[in-house]
């Protein structure tokens, strides 16, 4: 009987210690998987945002990157303020409130690029107060941006139709439609460049033997020692303008020609005062008044002569106007030409002599 109590005490003492172990393994598996902090005093704090953006209840709190607490509730604040449509309650490690200052800014952000896991991220401000508990975090303005990702949709949607165009371009070219299309494909055009090519390709060949003017040219050996020997030639022309041969050297040369020529610019230069002081017949001419007004008299009378003329008046003017004039002067000129014919013809009809004695 003794020894049945034992292995009953024995089993007994076994079941707990398997019970003990279980709930350690248990307890050892939630704190690995579970976000539940034990032992941790925590901080409530709430914000307000106009959307959650899928943000769960459990979802991570940071500042700047640094986990920091976790989302408590996600939900419709009641509130007709647009920027205050979802109320966010979170709960902060007591530890990590000294890092929240009061101007700090919070907002919903991703892990990733899809955007799948979500969390509360807080911006760290630079005011020298934190944040008190149960007090409210400011959430940072996001409807420019927001504005910004709309109208980043129409952008992205005229780029979709601009690439879907460029694919049908790129198609037609595939096929050979078109000016480029027909570049690519076509052999023809191939051919033609080909053969354009290969007269560059013949005119370089040109260009570097000895045929043709250009070939000539660039290798041949007349023309550069015509270039040498017209350089020659403009060497010793400068040689001899250098020695002062020829008249173009001693123009530059002989001292006699710069002092002729100063001398002749010295006596225009004094022309030209004794004009400006109004000595001699050219001076008087420009500088005295009253030969100015007898020439400006002498122009009024011929002007005035001239408009008489024009007019008919005096023996010239009616010789100019009158056709009776000219009519009579016609005939007298026919008349003596017909006196001088008949001269000419007979001229004893015109000299003969009669004397009489009486």
């Amino acid at each position: 009987m003794a020894v049945q109590t034992k292995v009953a005490w024995a089993q007994l003492r076994v079941g707990i210690l398997a019970i003990v172990a279980l709930f350690f393994v248990a307890l050892l598996v939630f704190l690995l998987t579970g976000d539940t902090r034990f032992f941790v005093k925590q901080v409530s704090l709430y914000t307000y945002v106009d959307d959650a953006a899928a943000l769960q209840d459990g979802a991570p709190v940071r500042v700047n990157g640094i986990l920091a607490g976790k989302v408590k509730t996600v939900a419709l604040s009641g509130s007709n303020d647009p920027r205050k449509t979802i109320r966010i309650d979170f709960l902060i490690d007591q530890a990590m409130m000294k890092e929240i200052p009061e101007d700090s800014l919070i907002s919903i952000a991703s892990d990733n690029l899809l955007g799948a896991t979500k969390f509360l991220s807080i911006k760290k401000g630079k005011s020298p107060d934190t944040v008190k508990p149960d007090s409210e975090v400011h959430s940072l303005d996001t409807r420019e941006f927001d504005d910004l990702v709309q109208q980043g949709y129409a952008v992205l949607d005229s780029l979709q139709a601009i690439l879907t165009k460029v694919d049908g371009v790129v198609s037609q070219v595939e096929v050979g439609k078109g000016t480029i299309g027909k570049l690519l494909v076509d052999e023809s055009l191939y051919r033609s460049l080909q053969s354009i090519v290969d007269s560059v390709q013949v005119l370089a060949n040109t260009l570097n033997s000895t045929k043709g003017t250009l070939g000539k040219l660039v290798n041949g050996d007349e023309f550069y020692n015509q270039a040498d020997a017209a350089l020659a030639k403009l060497t010793k022309i400068e040689d001899d303008l250098n020695a002062g041969k020829g008249s173009a050297g001693k123009f530059l040369k002989d001292p006699k020609l710069f002092d002729d020529l100063s001398k002749s610019v010295d006596q225009l230069q004094a022309i030209l005062a004794d004009l400006n002081a109004g000595k001699g017949t050219a001076g008087m001419l420009l500088k005295d008044p009253k030969i100015a007004n007898q020439v400006s008299l002498t122009m009024d009378k011929i002007d005035t002569t001239i408009d008489k003329v024009n007019s008919g008046q005096g023996t010239i003017g009616q010789l100019l106007v009158n056709p009776q004039l000219y009519d009579s002067a016609n005939g007298a000129t026919r008349e003596l030409n017909g006196l001088l014919k008949d001269f000419r013809a007979n001229p004893k009809k015109f000299l003969r002599i009669k004397l009489a004695i009486f």
